[in-house]
């Protein structure tokens, strides 16, 4: 009997996995991952890394043989991230070649101190692809307003990116517009059309922050909504004639990524977001702890709606009991890069102590 991870791969949904350290690369689990639970991808962010490079000892050989080398804060910190993914770049090698590219990558964060400096994050993301070396690795980019440009600007230099931190349908077509406009700038320039991306949905945190604003019965059920929001306009936007003439050029869609999808509320499913956006091309990343309850108690009955009525009706509910759509998906987005932020300079101060 197929176990749920399998179910989904089937149904047409990327598996990827929300972390990475030396230690899952070292002991073979990632590979187990990738043979026992259909895994495809995986990224990473800042807290990831922290939460890695603080537990035990695994990177400290690499530290110290980065300062032996003249390195150091955050210089130091990319070149021992990009050792570690451009080793689960490799193991997923064999995915990316099989799928032309679709699907078989890894994902590797710009500065988010440069969240609000469109030229500096151009230049970062540049760099992060010429040192990762590795032709299946994205360069994540915050989809903020200041992003949105270097989101376009990396495209058209032929970087493939990860568009992080996307919370509304609003934000996610903005991003899309970047892409595709890109897209049809290198058409004009004579230059393949042919650059990944992906758009990257932040789910959970939207039912995390109206928990307490909304009664018990809406509970866990806003970020669902608007997903279901999202993933309408993603298909709608892959039939629209502007996109079928890229994709008659060569174009490959920028392909829709569910993210923060562990349960944050005790009393729900651990399997909540995962059973719920099972959506045929798309991908779906996901913590350790979500990937084996899926695996183990998982139930994928069929893929999500292509009706968006129950969803409108949904969201109806939460502007009915005061929840500003518009103005939560901002403030999430704000706090996303703030977080971020955060983690980036713990993790930067956890090497400098490691350091010395």
């Amino acid at each position: 009997m197929k176990n749920a991870t399998r179910k989904l791969h089937d149904l047409g949904q990327s598996l990827w996995l929300d972390n990475i350290t030396r230690t899952l690369l070292d002991d073979g689990t990632l590979r187990r991952y990738i043979v026992e639970f259909s895994i495809t991808g995986l990224t990473s962010n800042p807290t990831i890394f922290d939460e890695a490079i603080g537990q035990g000892d695994a990177y400290d050989a690499g530290i110290k043989e980065k300062i032996a080398a003249g390195l150091s804060g955050e210089d130091l910190f990319v070149e021992l991230a990009l050792e570690d993914l451009r080793r689960a770049a490799d193991l997923l090698r064999p995915v990316h070649d099989a799928t032309l590219g679709v699907d078989g990558w890894v994902s590797m964060e710009v500065s988010p101190l440069l969240a609000d400096d469109t030229d500096s994050t151009i230049k970062q993301a540049a760099q992060i692809h010429r040192q990762a070396a590795r032709p299946n690795l994205f360069v994540k980019i915050p989809g903020t307003p200041a992003g949105v440009g270097a989101i376009e600007e990396s495209i058209f230099a032929g970087v493939p990116v990860n568009v992080t931190l996307l919370f509304s349908a609003e934000q996610y077509l903005a991003v899309a517009e970047a892409y595709m406009h890109a897209i049809e700038r290198r058409l004009a320039a004579g230059l393949d059309p042919k650059v990944a991306s992906v758009a990257s949905i932040f789910v959970s945190r939207w039912d995390k922050a109206v928990a307490d604003k909304v009664p018990a019965t809406l509970r866990n059920q806003l970020g669902i909504a608007i997903g279901g929001r999202i993933y309408q306009a993603y298909r709608k936007l892959l039939a629209s004639e502007r996109w079928q003439k890229l994709a008659q050029a060569g174009a490959q869609p920028q392909r829709l990524l569910w993210a923060s999808t562990g349960t944050k509320d005790p009393n729900a499913s651990d399997t909540l977001y995962i059973e719920a956006l099972a959506a045929p091309n798309t991908i779906d990343t996901m913590p350790e702890k979500t990937l084996h309850a899926l695996a183990d108690h998982g139930k994928i009955e069929a893929a999500m709606s292509d009706n968006s009525d129950a969803a409108e009706a949904m969201l109806a509910r939460f502007v009915q009991n005061g929840i500003d759509l518009d103005a939560l998906a901002a403030q999430l987005q704000k706090e996303g890069a703030q977080s971020f932020v955060k983690s980036w300079q713990e993790l930067l101060q956890r090497i400098d102590e490691k350091s010395h």
